[in-house]
């Protein structure tokens, strides 16, 4: 018998299911198993972390809530003694306002030039005489660009000036700077630095001397200068300072200045401030 034919007549034995199916469904069912529960978890883990911050929310809520309806505790006393402020005097016993003529004040704000020491009797007037522009009065610097921003920096304000001439070369220049009021005393920086400036001068023998009852006010009195073909030269200066108002005064001459002099001139101009 051909064994073809005998193959053909013989049922043909049934085929064995394949394994790789029952692999697959096996596997997603693993899968389904695994992943399931993590989104579970996933899920739980969110719902505890909204519900905490709702009762954080809702705690912080109550919290405030109890605390608005609870009377409010009174602090401590302060450990020290009251506070004393004088009180104002009654209606009527006010003490009486200064006059002008003690007002220093209101001295220094009216019209400046007349604070001025007045030209002496027989006087002759040269150069300024009233007010005196700041371009006019750092003029006479060595350099007046470097004296114009000094004058602006301590915020001076105006300038009063008087000039006279008497005897036969015997020259006096009076200056009244005022300044504004400002977080420093320009008037007081001012006259410092002179004075300061006026000690290190080679030609100046000392640092001046005192001018008294001025508080801060000093005079100096420089050695002659000579000079072939010129006649001899005597210079003395003032440095004061009342309120915002500082105070110079130049002499010069062709003989010895007094000392006596100088400190008189200035003693009668500090009295009129």
């Amino acid at each position: 018998m051909n064994p073809t034919e005998a193959a053909e007549g013989e049922p043909e034995p049934e085929s064995e299911p394949e394994s790789e199916p029952e692999s697959d469904a096996t596997e997603a069912d693993a899968t389904e198993t695994v992943v399931r529960p993590r989104r579970r978890a996933l899920r739980t883990v969110g719902l505890i972390a909204v519900a905490a911050v709702l009762g954080l929310v809702g705690g912080t809520a109550v919290g405030y809530r109890i605390q608005a309806d609870r009377e409010p505790t009174p602090l401590a006393a302060l450990n020290q003694p009251p506070l004393v402020y004088p009180k104002p005097l009654p209606k009527g016993q006010e003490p009486d306002p200064l006059p002008a003529a003690e007002d220093r004040q209101a001295k220094a704000n009216g019209d400046l030039r007349k604070l001025l020491l007045p030209r002496p009797k027989g006087a002759r007037a040269v150069g300024a005489d009233g007010w005196l522009s700041l371009a006019e009065y750092v003029g006479r610097y060595n350099r007046p660009g470097g004296a114009l921003e000094d004058q602006l920096g301590l915020g001076v304000r105006r300038i009063a000036s008087r000039s006279w001439r008497s005897g036969e070369n015997r020259s006096v220049t009076i200056d009244l700077v005022q300044f504004r009021p400002g977080s420093s005393i320009g008037a007081l920086e001012f006259v410092e630095d002179q004075q300061s400036i006026v000690s290190e001068e080679e030609r100046a023998d000392s640092v001046g001397t005192l001018l008294d009852g001025s508080g801060n006010g000093r005079y100096f009195l420089y050695p002659v200068q000579r000079e072939a073909g010129y006649m001899d030269l005597y210079e003395a200066r003032v440095y004061a300072q009342r309120g915002d108002i500082a105070i110079e005064i130049l002499m010069f001459d062709t003989r010895r200045i007094a000392e006596k002099d100088i400190v008189s001139l200035a003693e009668r101009q500090l009295e009129r401030l």
